[in-house]
């Protein structure tokens, strides 16, 4: 390529002839522009003229050279450009001249390549530089024009026009009149040209020719273009009409710009100077005055220009949606500010001008036609991506005033809005409602009575909708629901007690179906809003639609029938509460439907029933099955046993054959009654609705108890309603008279709501293929929908599921005929991978038959509708068929061929959805029938290509070689992969567009299928592609007339992008290996990613991506961050899509460098593009991923950001604000207000923006206080790190307080509940955190003022029970964290949490704070949230000390309430009905079964704390505790106080509650649980500990199968619990022990052994050896190895030692020794250790000493302890002799070990055990040993020795012995300390060696009495004279520690010393007296010189 990184390489012409010329060219080019980007200003000047040569000459391309295709032209542009940006420009003259003379060459013209590159780049270099050149624009424009006009090929004329339009918008001024009015001529004609790319040209030379600002605008100019444009929509494909609407809107849009009006001449009309600019305009006439200024129409105007040629009778389909593509545009283009400003006259313009014109609502396929496409402007257009919240608010409004309010008339003169525009304006709130997700105050307030009074409208669709409303109303403000409801329930109940009574106005069932709509919706709020409906009301509507039911036998048909469908609506949206609610009922609810569904009997077969009755059957049914329906959608499985399943098929059944019934009856009856009932849904919509419901009900309730017979006829039934000809309802002789005319064109066409029958299910999920905007892709999809949705269609989807997510539209139903249809192909595809090969083989047959049936050749239209259903039909099977046996079946032969025939047929059809559906059929047959049958499918493909040449037919084949590949797999389809390649290849060199496309789409399917088999291939596809790239005929705008029409909407590079991003996840990594591969791929994506068109940019996008994984080396990171930052603010949707994709990709990959190159801008940036239009999706994701990685280094930074966001307001505020006229809140807002954001003048915010900055403050308080980083929380510590205190955490504490107090008071509930949590992360975080200027105190004790206040507002009346649950505990955090310890201090948060508590005391609802009375769920649960807050307080009084005074005053009322509410959570879990009253407020019978499941999550997340602070209470023998226990109001004690408890029989009232919650938690815990959940486990044992005493079990564990199942549960979590568990768990065992022990055994002493090991004490006993075995012998034995710390483990073992004493204590004597020697053994283990590196010996000898301590008054006939001592004793000085010769830490550590454990059975064996003198000798002898020796031992060894000798003391005999035995070793180790005494600095262990042995040699002598004293001074003194060394100055350490003792000595005794001294050798004596004089005399050395020193080894 290039020899420096900077030098520029000449073109190597040799090269360029060469077999790859092309590719060398294209890379030469790249890399020059690259370098011509790069070089130094000197090197480019050095070469600039030769390099515009070879440019030049590329461009003429004379031989050899390749021709200049897309690629090179656009290289050379660049390079050209690149070279006249940083290079000299004189020379651009000349190059455009030389471009120009390529294009005037006549002889020989020159070749068209180089003419459309040499336009080419004449536009892009006067694109740029044309104002430099101004001289050249007339030549330009001329040679342009003349171009045009010329008949040369389209792409020619087409750059021609792109060519002047970019000369236009840089030297427009250098245009003369006359060439002006020129261009203007020829590019209008130019709009009407048959070729597309010329049309969409034109478009662009047309806005430059009118810019926006000037005024020369006409009306007429505004109507000439736009009568073009609409002229020209018909034709159009979509990219052109995206063109004619941008121009149309541009031209409506300048409209608009105000302009001073010209004196009313008309000769001076467009006689302004053209050199004028538009600045200069305002200047002209300095004496106009500004009032003249306005523009050419009103807003109102500008509109009707469209709505007129919309409104034209002759205008087509296709024309009207184009209009709408130019209403999309004008919008967008007039923007935001304009339309919020002139939102009500955008809709009065839409309802007014267009919904209510008698040519729109001709027929209900037009009005929701129009209806459609109105919504796609007003809500997706306007409502989601242009107003903000503010608006959003204000159209609410606006549209509730202006038209849903002014139903009905009530003033005389009034005119109520068109049911058509209630419609509109009634789904228009919705969206709003569902977008703003919380109305504020002033929005309820204009919706709550108007919604309640349209449900009476005498419309069906407006009723439906006003439902809808509702719902949505109710669903995003929970707390006005339960007024709503119960003002729907008694309008009902009066309609319908009315409708009997002849005075009943006459729409009075049309008033009761609405209300009952309006009921059956706010019903279906119920279970996502729970805590805020009482129940009773559910159980009311029950029983009100039961009697109905009941009455309406009483009543005559048409009322009966009325009331039939609302009792049973009302029942299908109860059945949406779920399980608990229905299991009740269902029982009658089985009976009622089985009358209702009854079999048919021959008599419904006879003639003679009146339409009206069939109608009235029909009705009832449907009714029925509705309810049916929604049973089963919200109840299984749970209700839907086998039983049940069997009774609801047999009534479908039923129903379905009373459908057929009706069918074959229809022809007799009377036709005109049957036309007639026309108003509403027709008699044959309810038997088509019928037959839906009957048909999802089957899908729903499954298939394993539906019997063959019935699953075959429906599967008859199916068939012949979706693929045959009797499955037409339609009028069969229309059909006939359309199919005979030829007047059919495409099924996609029709505009009759029914398309023959056609489904209303798509295939293809992939809606975003083409990379467009969604709203382009909708409106366009609207020219090909032959059904359109809608909520009407169907009364139940008001009880369906609502979408939360904003961006998506929840799918509506469709027509009850193809509702029928869709129902009836899902049942098929369902049913038929079930049937065995012989019925699947004859359904197959007959499926095949009906859609060839020669029937069908009468009814074209039937035949097309059969055609696409039976395709559609067959795919969804093979969809569902995975199972093995389904594979089987689908896969055999017989079904196999007979279905591939008729798909290869479908395969070529002309229709595209056909050949996607067809492919995908045949990729899945392949992959389930065999190689066979893919060998021979390929085969067929492959002759099919050859011989075919219909482009569609081989667009198919390619679709179909795509799919086997995907569905087959890269494996099994291995084989056919270079014969599908070939053919691929040569498909794709296809110049027809479809074929072309396709082949390049399943080319890339096949690359990705066959992974990295496909590597061989790799480098011709790249060589392929590059030459797509280089062909005219794949050009967007080159070709054929017939092809470059239809390219448009078949964007070939968009694919040619996917391959090369398929090659790259071949290639992976060797991508960096191969450097040619790589480098035309990185050349290919960036000349792709400046493609003008958006998808191919995506696309590029897409690859840059996977690239950066592979090699991220050969990325220009920084130079994509910046392309993708323009990408974020641009208005171009998919790009901006795609660019936040790849930068959450960067974020990933490198937040920290993503920092460096974007900074906080770019995080700025994405925040206000989540202000800007909330529906962009990933945002958030890329921030979240950001602050993850890099709040730790700079949380101040971030907290800045969030806290900008937090301080501006919301719409809500502000609304609310202005409602109350109230400034209070706002000062504080003002206050909190950091500065504005760069990106919004206007300081509100989203509130979902707001939500998510405080998510992402959240996240900044938990990984900042998880990271472990102590400065972040400690300012001392900071400082003593020099780090700067202002960016850390602890720094903004006030700044997050300050937020989380703003929000606390906003209108917002989900902004309030994320206050509060923010507000206890900062109180968690920082409660022991000191205060940096008051060392002693904390740092939150001066916040406590603005915590209060935060947590004020959420006791407000406006606060939902989410808010104060999450408030009470953040007040319990609170007070429990330690902040302020002086209950008196505590104020108003300690009384908030106790009037919680006194409120909770009562039954019935609470209502805390200012807050309304609560629905009874919100009061079970805030009463669940306060105990649990107590709760919390009670477990931390264990550390903390002062709770315990916080807590103390409410024991009496808590503990009966906490034991209660474990009641109520055991009840809750088992099912069972509510126990009696007692004190929680016991759950009314007729709601607990639904409260059921919405309490039990609030019960199962608090119970394990409530549980805990029970334990802790039984603990501390809290009788308060015991009193609840036993159901007792008070604490009065029974007669006999304690001792009565401790010996009670019964257990306490709710012993078995308790205890049942605590053995089911331990029995479910998991060994290998989260510490959560091993936290349940311990509190579960604390709480047992304490129930298994006899106070409160009473003699419960005497029934030998309780007891078992207890035990059995500790002999498994003996086995599988982690230590910590364990340790719990040793301690209930004792206490178990403890309480059985009187019981089970008589306190005689003569038990037999066998008597012993069975009771149940032994059992105890067992598993606490068990425990012990395993922790002291460790994970060798296969045990489970948990990860407990050393500590724990010691815990461990002292726990179990003593519980294990504990138990064994309770056994007669005999017994007790045998296990005390059951211990003693295990405890030797542990001596005998020598693999475990820890030391569990030292830290638990305490243990040990329990072991041996023993009554000395117990009798033991047979000397058993004695034996356990010698032989334990024995075994510690075997272990210490099995060391000698081997060294090392672990031998140190058992001698060690050894050695304290002997010295401790010596010492603590009482005086009567007698012990063996052997033994005393040599454990003497091995301590004397370890002295002398020295080393690391020689200081435990005095420790033992010191130890024995002042245990001696006592008087033991024993210990005297030892004391003999050891004072030699002791006189010879201070021996040879001394030898070594000369050192300054002896070590640490020899200093604390001769301290130890000084300390016994004193005590020694102490107990020594006075007459021997001398003597012991004769063997102590000597030694110590030794260390003595008086002249060394300043003495050594040992030298004063020896002064020291001898003093000590001296002055115990005297006369003994004086007497010993007197016998010292002289020279001995005098060292003594110069030292002691010395250290007497404190100064003064002796002056004596030293005398020579004898080392005395031994007396």
């Amino acid at each position: 390529m290039a020899a420096g990184d900077t030098a520029i390489e000449l073109l190597d012409e040799s090269k360029v002839s060469g077999e790859n010329g092309e590719i060398y060219l294209f890379q030469w080019l790249s890399s020059s522009e690259r370098h011509a980007k790069r070089a130094s200003v000197e090197q480019l000047k050095t070469c600039q003229t030769e390099l515009e040569e070879s440019l030049v000459k590329l461009i003429t391309a004379p031989d050899p050279f390749p021709l200049p295709g897309r690629p090179i032209r656009r290289l050379v542009a660049n390079c050209l450009h690149a070279l006249y940006l940083r290079g000299e420009t004189k020379s651009l003259f000349d190059t455009i001249q030389s471009f120009l003379r390529i294009l005037a060459e006549t002889k020989p013209p020159a070749k068209e390549s180089s003419r459309i590159a040499a336009i080419y780049c004449i536009g892009e270099l006067m694109g740029t530089y044309g104002s430099q050149v101004m001289s050249q624009m007339a030549e330009v424009a001329t040679v342009a024009i003349k171009l045009y006009r010329s008949s040369s090929p389209i792409i020619l004329r087409t750059y021609a026009l792109y060519t002047l339009a970019k000369a236009l918008s840089t030297a427009r001024r250098a245009v003369t009149d006359s060439v002006a009015k020129d261009i203007i001529k020829h590019s209008r004609n130019a709009l009407s040209d048959k070729a597309f790319p010329v049309q969409r040209a034109a478009c662009e030379v047309l806005i430059l020719m009118f810019p926006t600002g000037d005024g020369t605008r006409s009306v007429t100019d505004v109507e000439n273009i736009l009568n073009i444009c609409v002229k020209g929509l018909e034709g159009a494909d979509q990219l052109t009409r995206k063109a004619l609407a941008k121009l149309a809107a541009h031209m409506l849009a300048s409209t608009q710009i105000e302009r001073v009006i010209p004196v009313p001449d008309a000769v001076k009309k467009g006689k302004k100077p053209q050199n004028q600019d538009e600045d200069e305009d305002a200047t002209v006439n300095p004496h106009v005055t500004i009032e003249e200024a306005k523009p050419i129409m009103t807003p109102a105007e500008m509109l009707l220009q469209l709505s007129a040629h919309f409104n034209k009778p002759q205008t087509t389909r296709r024309t009207r949606v184009g209009i709408f593509d130019i209403y999309s545009a004008l919008l967008w283009q007039l923007g935001p500010s304009f339309v919020e400003a002139n939102y009500a006259l955008i809709v009065s313009h839409f309802m007014n001008e267009i919904i209510t014109n008698p040519r729109n609502s001709g027929s209900r396929y037009e009005v929701l036609f129009v209806r459609s496409l109105i919504e796609l402007i007003l809500r997706d257009l306007v409502g989601v991506r242009m107003l903000g919240e503010q608006v959003q608010i204000a159209a609410i409004q606006e549209l509730s005033s202006t038209y849903l309010k002014r139903w009905p008339a009530l003033m005389p003169g009034q005119s109520a809005p068109s049911p058509l525009c209630l419609v509109v304006a009634l789904r228009e709130v919705s969206g709003l409602l569902q977008q703003l997700g919380n109305a504020p105050g002033p929005v309820q307030d204009a919706l709550s009575d108007p919604l309640i009074s349209l449900l009476s409208h005498p419309n069906h669709s407006v009723r439906i909708n006003t439902a809808w409303t509702l719902r949505c109303f109710c669903y995003s403000t929970p707390l006005r629901l339960p007024k709503l409801l119960l003002s729907v329930v008694e309008k009902l109940q009066r309609d319908v007690s009315s409708l009997t009574t002849p005075a009943a106005p006459s729409d009075i069932h049309l008033r009761a179906l609405g209300h009952s709509y309006g009921l059956a919706a706010l019903l279906a709020v119920i279970p996502d809003r729970p805590l805020y409906v009482s129940y009773d009301i559910s159980a009311k509507v029950f029983d009100m639609a039961v009697q109905i039911l009941k009455r309406a036998g009483e009543h005559d048909v048409k009322v009966a029938r009325i009331e039939i469908e609302i009792a049973w609506t009302c029942i299908a949206s109860l059945m949406t509460l779920g399980p608990n609610f229905v299991r009740p009922h269902l029982p009658q609810l089985l009976v009622l439907w089985r009358n209702a569904l009854p079999k048919p009997t021959t008599k419904d077969g006879a003639a003679g029933r009146s339409v009206t009755e069939w109608e009235f059957l029909l009705h009832v049914r449907e009714s029925t099955v509705g309810a049916i329906h929604c049973f089963l959608k919200h109840n299984s499985p749970t209700l839907v046993t086998a039983d049940v399943t069997r009774r609801i098929s047999s009534m479908l059944g039923n129903g379905l054959a009373f459908a057929n019934t009706y069918i074959t009856n229809r022809p007799t009856l009377n036709q005109e009654e049957l036309q007639a009932e026309f108003k509403g849904l027709g008699i044959d919509g309810r038997e088509a609705l019928l037959r839906s419901r009957v048909f999802q009900c089957f899908s729903l309730v499954g298939f394993s108890g539906v019997t063959e017979s019935v699953q075959s006829s429906l599967l008859q039934s199916v068939i012949t309603l979706f693929a045959s000809p009797d499955g037409y309802t339609g009028s069969s002789v229309q059909a006939a008279i359309t199919s005979s005319a030829g007047t059919f064109t495409s099924i996609w066409q029709s505009v009759d709501g029914y398309a023959y029958g056609l489904t209303s299910l798509d295939v293809d999920d992939d809606t975003d293929w083409m990379n467009k905007d969604n709203i382009d892709t909708a409106i366009d999809g609207m020219c090909q929908k032959p059904i359109i949705t809608a909520l009407e269609h169907d009364p139940l989807y008001l009880c369906q599921a609502i979408v939360t997510d904003t961006r998506q539209r929840a799918s509506e139903p469709p027509p009850a005929a193809t509702a029928a249809v869709d129902a009836s192909i899902q049942l098929f595809a369902q049913l038929l991978p079930l049937q065995d090969v012989a019925q699947t083989t004859r359904l197959v047959t007959q499926l095949l038959n009906s859609v060839g049936s020669a029937k069908l050749d009468k009814n074209t239209g039937r035949k097309a509708a059969a055609l696409v259903n039976t395709t559609f039909a067959v795919v969804f099977a093979l969809r569902q068929g995975a199972s093995a046996s389904a594979r089987q079946v689908l896969g055999n032969t017989q079904v196999a061929t007979p279905l591939a025939t008729f798909l290869k047929d479908v395969l070529v059809d002309g229709d595209a959805s056909l050949r996607k559906a067809s492919s995908e059929a045949i990729g899945r047959l392949a992959s389930v029938a065999g190689t066979n049958f893919l060998t021979s499918q390929v085969k067929t493909l492959v002759d099919q290509v050859v011989n075919n040449r219909d482009p569609h037919g081989r667009a198919g084949c390619a679709l179909a070689f795509g799919a086997i590949h995907a569905h087959v797999g890269g494996l099994a389809a291995g084989p056919l992969l270079k014969t599908t390649v070939h053919v691929l290849m040569s498909l794709i060199n296809d110049p027809h567009p479809v074929v072309h496309f396709w082949a390049l789409s399943a080319l890339a399917r096949v690359i990705d299928a066959a992974s990295l088999a496909y590597a061989p291939f790799v480098s011709s596809t790249l060589g392929l592609l590059f030459k797509v790239y280089m062909m005219e005929s794949h050009e967007p705008d080159g070709g054929s007339l017939n092809h470059v029409n239809i390219s448009g909407d078949l964007p070939a590079y968009q694919v040619v992008c996917q391959n090369i991003d398929a090659v790259i996840t071949v290639l992976g990594p060797d991508i960096q290996e191969s450097t040619r591969t790589r480098t035309l791929v990185v050349d290919l994506v960036h000349q792709f990613i400046d493609e003008e068109e958006d998808g191919i940019c995506v696309e590029a996008i897409k690859c840059i991506q996977h690239f950066l994984m592979f090699a991220p080396d050969h990325v220009d990171i920084p130079e994509l961050v910046t392309r993708f930052r323009g990408y974020l603010v641009s208005s171009r949707r998919p790009l901006k899509l795609a660019s936040i994709n790849a930068l959450y990709q960067l974020v990933q990959r490198d937040a920290l460098s993503m920092s460096k190159l974007g900074g906080d801008r770019l995080v700025e940036e994405l925040f206000a593009m989540l202000d800007d239009d909330s529906s962009v999706d990933g945002v958030r994701n890329v921030i979240a991923s950001w602050l993850q990685q890099t709040v730790i280094y700079n949380p101040s930074a971030w907290i800045d950001l969030c806290q900008r966001i937090m301080s501006r307001t919301t719409a809500s505020q502000q609304a609310a604000d202005a409602a109350a006229k109230r400034g209070d809140v706002d000062d504080e807002g003002q206050s909190l207000s950091v500065g504005n954001s760069s990106t919004s003048s206007r300081q509100t915010s989203r509130w979902r923006t707001q939500l998510f900055a405080l998510q992402c403050l959240h996240n900044i308080c938990t990984v900042v206080g998880r990271s472990g980083r102590r400065e972040h929380l400690d300012v001392a510590f900071a400082r003593s790190q020099g780090i700067p205190v202002s960016g850390l955490l602890v720094s903004r504490v006030p700044d997050l307080i300050k937020i989380a107090f703003t929000a606390s008071a906003a209108h917002v509930t989900e902004i309030r509940l994320e206050g509060l949590t923010v507000l206890t992360d900062v109180i968690e975080i920082f409660a022991k955190v000191p205060d940096p200027d008051y060392e002693e105190n904390l740092l939150l004790e001066q916040h406590q003022a603005p915590i209060t206040a935060a947590l004020t507002p959420a006791f407000s009346a406006d606060s939902t029970p989410e808010i104060l649950a999450s408030a009470i505990g953040t007040c319990a955090i609170f007070v429990g964290c330690g902040v302020v310890k002086d209950v008196g201090r505590m104020g108003r948060i300690l009384k908030l949490l106790t009037s919680a508590l006194e409120q909770s005391k009562g039954y019935g609802m609470l209502s805390l704070g200012d807050a309304a009375e609560l629905s009874p769920n919100a009061s079970v649960m805030l009463r669940i949230a306060t105990l649990s807050a107590w709760a919390e307080l009670e477990v931390a009084s264990i550390q903390q000390a002062y709770l315990v005074e916080v807590v103390k005053p409410y024991r009496a009322t808590l503990a009966p309430l906490w034991v209660s509410s474990l009641r109520d959570y055991s009840s809750i879990r088992i099912d069972a009905e509510s126990l009696d009253e007692t004190a929680a407020g016991a759950l009314d019978s007729s709601y607990s079964s639904l409260g059921r499941e919405v309490l039990l999550p609030y019960y199962a997340k608090s119970w394990p704390v409530i549980l805990h602070a029970v334990a802790i209470a039984m603990q501390m023998d809290d009788p308060n505790v015991l009193a609840a226990m036993d159901g007792r109001e008070s604490v009065s004690s029974p007669s006999g106080g304690k001792d009565a408890d401790n010996k009670r029989d019964e257990p306490t009232v709710f012993f078995f509650v308790v205890f049942g919650l605590v053995y089911e938690a331990l029995a479910s815990s998991a060994p290998d649980a989260d510490p959560d959940a091993q936290r349940i486990s311990i509190v579960s044992l604390q709480a047992l500990k304490c129930l298994v005493r006899r106070k409160y079990c009473g003699k419960v564990f005497t029934d030998p199968p309780l007891f078992e199942e207890l035990l059995n549960l500790f002999y498994r979590m003996a086995l599988t619990e982690p230590s910590g568990v364990q340790i719990h768990l040793v301690e209930a065992i004792a206490s178990l022990a403890e309480s059985i022990k009187t019981e089970s055994l008589t306190n005689g002493h003569s038990q037999g052994t066998a008597d012993v090991l069975s009771s149940p004490l032994a059992h105890c006993l067992r598993i606490c050896a068990y425990i012990l075995r395993r922790v002291i012998l460790g994970p060798q034995n296969g045990a489970i190895h948990d990860g407990a710390t050393p500590a724990e483990k010691v815990t461990l073992i002292i726990a179990a030692f003593e519980s294990f004493s504990a138990v064994a204590a309770s056994f007669g004597a005999t017994a007790r020794e045998d296990f005390r020697a059951i211990a003693i053994t295990l405890y030797c283990d542990l001596l005998k250790d020598e693999v475990t590196e820890l030391d569990l010996v030292g830290p638990t000898l305490q243990a040990l000493k329990g072991l041996l301590d023993r009554p000395a008054n117990l009798p033991d006939p047979d000397n058993k302890f004695g034996r356990i001592v010698h032989g334990l004793l024995s075994a510690c000085l075997l272990n210490v002799d099995a060391m000698s010769g081997r060294e090392g830490a672990m031998c140190d550590k058992k001698i060690k070990n050894n050695l304290l454990a002997a010295v401790l059975i010596l010492t603590v064996l009482p005086t009567t055990v007698a012990i063996g003198k052997p033994i005393i000798e040599h454990c003497c002898f091995v301590i004397s040993q370890k002295l002398v020796e020295g080393g690391e031992l020689s200081l435990t060894a005095a420790h033992c020795a010191k130890t024995l000798i002042m245990a001696s003391i006592t008087g033991n005999p024993i210990l005297k012995q030892c004391t003999r035995l050891l004072l030699p070793g002791l006189v010879e180790c201070l021996a040879k300390a001394a030898a070594s005494s000369d050192d300054a600095t002896p070590s640490e262990k020899v200093l604390a060696t001769v301290n130890e042995i000084h300390k016994a040699t004193s005590a020694l002598f102490q107990s020594v009495p006075e007459e021997l004293r001398p003597r012991a001074l004769g063997v102590i003194m000597p030694v110590l004279i030794l260390f003595l060394n008086p002249s060394r100055q300043p003495p050594t350490t040992l030298h004063t520690q020896s002064v020291t003792q001898l003093l000590s000595l001296a002055a115990a005794s005297p006369t003994a010393f004086k007497d010993a001294t007197g016998r010292l050798e002289p020279h001995a004596r005098e060292t003594l007296e110069t030292s002691v004089r010395q250290t007497l005399g404190g100064k003064g050395t002796s002056a004596e010189p030293a005398k020579p020193q004898i080392s005395l080894r031994s007396f």
